[in-house]
Formats: structure tokens, C-alpha cells, sequence
């Protein structure tokens, strides 16, 4: 299994755009405060946040080959299964590859809040996290024209795993103000 500090060093190697970067960082600390909610391995889950789109600019965004490449890299660094399954699977809409377990309903989840999240922060009138609220997310979320690329569906995924969406928002803003110095958002 891949540690923490090798999945960064994969991370700064395969991913050059810092908004992206801290796109993964983001994702990595909702999965671990899911991970905590829900008594899985933290440790797992955050660092499949951490490289979940470790592909995504050297597939350019080709949803044909986004998800299947990084699991290509991460078979040969000895990931494990479930971690390569819920990396194939956040993508699945693409890929046609159904999201069954927790850990595949959290990484799609996780990995979607947090461009709404940023998205809701950026329309506050001083552009930080720390203005945001669970309520103007959950507002976002409702209005048809905000963060069109953000998949509204998917973050409703949450609830296929037990967390209501009032519970999953407040969990993943407080993941990512946790961590604001490192998304310095």
C-alpha cells in the first residue's frame, strides 16, 4: 500500500496545475473525515482521494481513458483493489462503471462537493472558505445555472452510504477549512 508521503510524491509528479492539486488535497481530507464517520480506513480512503485524477492531465480529460490510466499506475505501485475499483468508478458515469460499495459512493461524492465548495466560495464577498456555509452550498446546489459542471446527482451519492446531505456539506467544508492552509483557500 502506497503511504501518504509517496502518493504526495506521485501527486507533484503526475500533476502540474496547482488548482488541480488542490482539488486532490481536498478530496483526500473529505475521505478521510468520511472514512472516520463511517469506521473505514482512513489511511485507504484519504490517500484514493489524494490520487484519484493522478491521470488527468496526461489523458487531457479524455473521460474514455481519465481513471483507467491512473489505475494502470497505481496497479504497478501495488494499490489495492478496492482503492483501484473506487478510482475506476468515480469516473463511471464515463467509463460505464457502476458505483456499488461505500468507498465508491464516497470517492464520487467527495471528489464532486469540492468544486462546489470552491465555486460557492469564490461568490462570497471575500472569497474564502471560511465565509462559506453549509447552507449557501446547499443553496448552490439548488440553482440551475451555478457550477453547471458540477454533477448535483453525485453529491447526493452521500446519502447511498447512510450521511444525509445536510450532515455530508458540513462534513466536507469543515474537512476542507481543516486543511485550509494547504488548499490556501
Amino acid at each position: 500500500m502506497i503511504d501518504r508521503e509517496q502518493a504526495l510524491s506521485l501527486l507533484k509528479r503526475h500533476i502540474q496545475a496547482e488548482n488541480l492539486r488542490k482539488h486532490c488535497l481536498a478530496t483526500e481530507a473529505i475521505m478521510r473525515k468520511l472514512a472516520r464517520r463511517l469506521g473505514a480506513n482512513e489511511g485507504l480512503w484519504g490517500v484514493t482521494g489524494l490520487l484519484h485524477d493522478l491521470d488527468l492531465e496526461m489523458t487531457r480529460g479524455d473521460q474514455s481513458q481519465h481513471a483507467v490510466v491512473a489505475a494502470k499506475m497505481l496497479t504497478d505501485e501495488g494499490f489495492p483493489p478496492e482503492a483501484l475499483q473506487a478510482i475506476r468508478a468515480h469516473n463511471g458515469e464515463a467509463l460505464g462503471i457502476p458505483r456499488e460499495s461505500d468507498f465508491d459512493h464516497a470517492l464520487a461524492s467527495a471528489e464532486t462537493i469540492t468544486g462546489l465548495i470552491v465555486a460557492t466560495a469564490l461568490v462570497q464577498p471575500d472569497r474564502k472558505l471560511a465565509s462559506v456555509k453549509p447552507k449557501s452550498v446547499k443553496k448552490r446546489i439548488k440553482e440551475k445555472r451555478f457550477a453547471e459542471n458540477v454533477n448535483r446527482e453525485i453529491i447526493c451519492e452521500c446519502e447511498k452510504i447512510g450521511i444525509s446531505l445536510d450532515e455530508f456539506i458540513s462534513l466536507s467544508l469543515e474537512a476542507m477549512q481543516e486543511t485550509a492552509d494547504d488548499l490556501e483557500l
